[in-house]
């Protein structure tokens, strides 16, 4: 392995993200369920499209930051507020205060993620980012593959012993950074904090007057949407829609689904990224959306669960093909000195997917299980029709 793996930075990452995640997808998987059962099917699939919302300025807060004032101050405070929510979470004994918190939750978390993609960045060559990218990948999804079994059982019955568990694994794993991590950001004129949120609007807006980069991220918000139906509607579907046809409950038949998503990352990440390494991004992001919205629509068919786990091969394979290609691709395509900011914008694309993609949760207490479906098919074909048309601009621009 390339010695620039081995840089403290990253390993301290490597360990502490990979536990956290093994908690993470405990409870994540089963957060639309829950909040489904507590305040109603229509009202959640409402309160769910809310989150994003703050993803979203968390995301464009903490690229700024993480330009402006450093990588490792922002990732410390996205890391220690997360463990406080989690705590208050764990505490709380009313729907609307989870909710609350579940949001704050987010919204920091959203904070951490570009200042930490960027430090990967900036202590990577180019040329190695999509294998660097995939390990994160792989080091994260360990946890979903036992995560989402355990969590079929601890989330329902001890919920408050598992949200401990995250605020304790969150204040260790800020306590890690803080002692063992160095800041990575490149050389610049210093900023106050004060100062970058008197200029980040600006900054973002300049980027977004890319064409190019606006119609990446519109067909990056209709190619994920097929992908994050996995946290979204089909917990709801499988669990409280679709007919028993094992002999287990379907709640543990979507944890075993999930565990097996988290089971195929982990060990076809490294393999496909090198696969496909020598594909050109137009090839894997229409290749990609394909798969997830296909392998999608096909749940909609039986739930037979020998059935359910060759779907869930197909569309988990259309998530892993694009997993590192999209920040690998921002992250060369970005000015050094923008680039936490870049990669913030990048998000916007999988916020704004979240903030649609409940609206399926909230379309199935109108219509039948198969229309929702076709929705998400569609979806994925548009994606598929704006990523042609992308590449096709960029190879005319380069021409």
């Amino acid at each position: 392995m390339e010695s620039y793996r081995w840089d403290l930075n990253l390993k301290v990452r490597l360990f502490g993200e990979g536990l956290f995640n093994l908690l993470f997808w405990m409870y994540f998987p089963f957060i639309t369920v829950y909040f489904a059962r507590t305040l109603g099917v229509e009202l959640a699939g409402l309160l769910m499209a809310v989150p994003p919302l703050f993803l979203l300025i968390g995301s464009l807060i903490g690229g700024s930051l993480a330009d402006e004032i450093g990588r490792r101050p922002v990732m410390l405070v996205g890391t220690f507020a997360q463990g406080i929510l989690f705590l208050a979470f764990a505490l709380s004994t009313n729907a609307y205060i989870d909710y609350i918190t579940y949001i704050g939750i987010g919204f920091m978390g959203a904070v951490y993620k570009p200042a930490s993609s960027a430090m990967v960045a900036d202590l990577v060559p180019t040329e190695h980012l999509r294998d660097v990218f995939a390990t994160f990948m792989a080091s994260n999804n360990i946890g979903a593959v036992l995560g989402p079994i355990l969590g079929a059982v601890l989330f329902f019955e001890h919920r408050q012993a598992l949200l401990l568990g995250c605020a304790v694994v969150l204040f260790g794993y800020g306590v890690l950074l803080a002692a063992l991590t160095h800041e990575t950001r490149p050389a610049s004129p210093e900023k106050t904090v004060a100062k970058t949120f008197r200029t980040q609007g600006r900054s973002y807006a300049t980027i977004l007057r890319d064409p190019l980069f606006r119609l990446y991220l519109i067909a990056g918000v209709f190619a994920l949407i097929p992908i994050m139906q996995l946290d979204v509607y089909l917990p709801v579907y499988l669990i409280e829609q679709a007919p028993a046809t094992f002999d287990v409950s379907n709640t543990v038949l979507f944890g075993w689904l999930v565990a097996y998503n988290g089971l195929l990352f982990v060990v076809f990440i490294m393999p496909v990224t090198r696969v496909f390494r020598a594909w050109d991004e137009r090839r894997v992001f229409l290749l990609s959306t394909f798969l997830a919205g296909f392998g999608t629509f096909l749940v909609a068919f039986s739930s037979n669960i020998w059935y359910l786990l060759v779907v869930t091969t197909v569309f988990t394979f259309g998530e892993l093909i694009r997993s590192s290609v999209s920040q690998s691709f921002i992250s060369r395509y970005a000015p050094a000195e923008s680039r936490g900011q870049y990669l913030a914008a990048d998000t916007l694309q999988n916020t704004i997917g979240k903030f649609l993609a409940p609206v399926t949760v909230l379309v199935s207490g109108f219509v039948p299980p198969y229309a929702v479906f076709t929705l998400i098919l569609l979806s994925a074909l548009i994606g598929m029709g704006l990523y042609a048309k992308l590449f096709q601009q960029l190879t005319q621009q380069d021409g």
